[in-house]
């Protein structure tokens, strides 16, 4: 087992990746800003290092810092948590150079995934069902662009290959506006992720965001974990996620998760990893894969009573995967809800003290939290400050618990989007089961 990991990361994925590691007897390295002397994980870590000044480019996301930390601390692992650098490459080849273990894929795994079109080849390849399209890079040639277009059918969409967080795309409804559309879109990829290669896929008019949860252990053996629907989102932005999926088709559920689990035999995936897609008449289409641990693993942890975070530093201290597919049983269902430190109707971020902190409880009911009474929120980071997790024996017992855990919880001094999940969780089409992705936004009149 891994000796001492160092927790590159800040708020709640930093103490659940803590807790983690001191479930398993490993000592533990917190890094920090000058904005984030008041996390609640630096006093409970064996050491923690301040790394940096409140921008995150010179902290959290400022590579030689952390691995000087690393070093001074005699760490031998560093966990990339989700954001800053969990998904650069360069950071993974970096720290593996440095003598370190990195807890996640191989650098070479990160850039082929990292990138749409090497991603979708590769997902291809091991036959996993892709969004039709352009088969890699849109060609620069006008004529060739436009019969690519044709054939696949509009309305189409145009993608930047290093995009991500729903940057990037451009939707195209008519022939005459594809060559513009392409080009702006070059533009705008090449200044904002520094690759203005562009690809372009048949746009889908209601589809749900449905993934799959994965382990491997870059050593030939994989499972899945089932799968999850986050189809409420806004702007691009997971807002509610559950697990299982409610409402898809048994058939190709099973196929298409059998097909994730092939596909990380076939390109050596190391660690936990996300398979994402889009759902529509009973079709997966794969558009995307997060090489990290995701924002709502909690729910995959709660109908499956496995702890993600533990088999990842497992299998990151060379341990083949314990599990096999048949130890895997989907039992109940599990909401999550992403509570923000921001305004419930303009959304805009509200950083600030928190006067009082309650958190709720009662029978399947968790809370993944980094605040507590008198922490201050910094202005300086991702809104992000708790996830609600329910879990029940049915759907409608989780939406209940969800109900009631939202009405507990209390967070005074400043606002949070708990207005908005309370309205969701009593929302009748949501409640049903099955919303698609552009309904959160036909709610709020966002289209």
């Amino acid at each position: 087992m891994l000796e001492k990991v160092l927790i590159a990361n800040r708020g709640e994925i930093a103490l659940r990746i803590l807790r983690a590691c001191k479930e398993l007897g490993i000592k533990t390295v917190a890094v920090h800003s000058t904005a984030d002397r008041e996390l609640m994980h630096l006093a409970l870590a064996d050491e923690s290092v301040c790394i940096g000044p409140a921008q995150a480019t010179n902290s959290y996301l400022h590579i030689p810092s952390i691995i000087a930390a690393a070093e001074v601390t005699g760490a031998t692992a560093i966990h990339p948590g989700y954001g800053f650098l969990a998904e650069n490459a360069d950071f993974a080849e970096q720290v593996e150079k440095s003598g370190f273990t990195f807890v996640g894929p191989t650098a070479d795994v990160i850039r082929l995934m990292g990138d749409k079109v090497s991603a979708k080849d590769a997902m291809k390849k091991a036959g996993v069902p892709t969004v039709p399209g352009s088969d890699g890079p849109l060609p620069e040639d006008e004529s060739e662009a436009l019969a690519i277009a044709r054939e696949v059918g509009y309305p189409v969409i145009i993608k930047a290959a290093g995009g991500g967080g729903g940057r990037g795309m451009r939707v195209v409804h008519k022939e005459e506006d594809l060559i513009k559309s392409a080009k702006l879109t070059r533009t705008e990829a090449g200044a904002a992720f520094g690759n203005s290669m562009v690809y372009l896929e048949k746009f889908l008019g209601n589809p749900r965001h449905v993934e799959v949860q994965v382990l491997s252990d870059g050593q030939g053996n994989a499972i899945h974990l089932g799968d999850r629907d986050c189809s409420l989102q806004r702007r691009h932005q997971k807002v509610l996620e559950e697990a299982p999926a409610p409402f898809i088709d048994e058939k190709a559920r099973a196929e298409v998760l059998q097909r994730c689990v092939d596909a990380c035999v076939e390109i050596g995936y190391r660690g936990a990893g996300t398979f994402e897609f889009l759902y529509e008449d009973g079709h997966f289409y794969f558009i995307e894969m997060n090489t990290r641990v995701q924002v709502e693993h909690p729910v995959t942890e709660m109908v499956t009573g496995i702890d993600i975070v533990k088999e990842m530093l497992r299998i990151a201290s060379g341990e083949k995967l314990s599990i096999k597919q048949q130890d895997v049983v989907i039992r109940g269902h599990a909401l999550e809800c992403r509570i923000n430190a921001e305004d419930p109707k303009t959304f805009l971020p509200c950083p600030g003290k928190v006067s009082h902190f309650h958190a709720p409880g009662g029978n399947g009911v968790r809370v993944d939290s980094h605040l507590y009474s008198g922490y201050s929120v910094p202005p300086n980071y991702d809104s992000l400050i708790g996830k609600l997790i329910t879990y029940g024996s049915s759907r409608d017992e989780a939406l209940a618990r969800m109900r009631n855990a939202l009405d507990e919880i209390v967070v005074d001094g400043i606002k949070t989007n708990v207005p908005l999940h309370r309205d969701l969780v009593r929302d009748e089409s949501f409640c049903k089961g099955g919303v698609n992705i552009h309904y959160l936004e036909h709610k709020l009149g966002m289209k």
